[in-house]
């Protein structure tokens, strides 16, 4: 089920139909614990590196993959996006740390990254301004039907939730945390 422990985060697929789970795991990030210093912005100490994700048990169904990264606590009234790439083959069930670098040189063939809220098309690090507390990273790897979703380059990662809703059969998700000079 998309419905996840949200230590005190706001759960943004709380308003969306449930779906089935699968695994998420990852060398870099964990569930519930804080992002490394490597994952934070150039500017907050790190290093814009997207972390090494892998997947499983995902639906027999499935044609191709989402991976999405937004913080929905950022004080902007409508969160933030740190990262979304479409068009992930079936056939890959892991991207290495750093996948997220401009360019898309790590990515497989055919995979697209939308712009972030930074107008990147890239990972962009956490970088949660003083005074806001804990701030909750939901790195979700969608399973879609389709083999993939046609979507403007350019588009933003909200409308790619909006074009890939139907499509969506599983997610699954790890949600780390991330706070002011975290990488320090």
């Amino acid at each position: 089920m998309t419905s996840h422990p949200s230590r005190g985060a706001l759960n943004p697929y709380a308003g969306m139909q449930e779906k089935p789970g699968f695994v998420l795991t990852s060398t870099d990030i964990q569930d519930g614990e804080p992002l490394p210093a490597e994952t934070y912005g150039e500017g907050a100490g790190g290093a814009n590196l997207s972390p090494q994700l892998s997947w499983s048990g995902f639906p027999s169904e499935t044609k191709s993959f989402v991976v999405t990264c937004f913080d929905p606590d950022a004080p902007t009234g409508s969160g933030f996006w740190h990262w979304a790439v479409a068009n992930i083959p079936a056939s890959v069930t892991d991207l290495v740390a750093g996948a997220g670098a401009a360019g898309g040189a790590l990515l497989p063939a055919g995979a697209i990254t939308l712009p972030n809220e930074m107008r990147e098309p890239a990972f962009t690090g956490a970088a949660p301004p003083a005074g806001t507390g804990v701030h909750h990273y939901w790195f979700v790897v969608h399973a879609l039907n389709v083999e993939r979703v046609d979507i403007d380059e350019h588009a933003t990662p909200a409308v790619l939730g909006f074009m890939m809703r139907e499509a969506v059969v599983a997610r699954a998700i790890i949600v780390a945390t991330g706070e002011f000079n975290g990488a320090a």
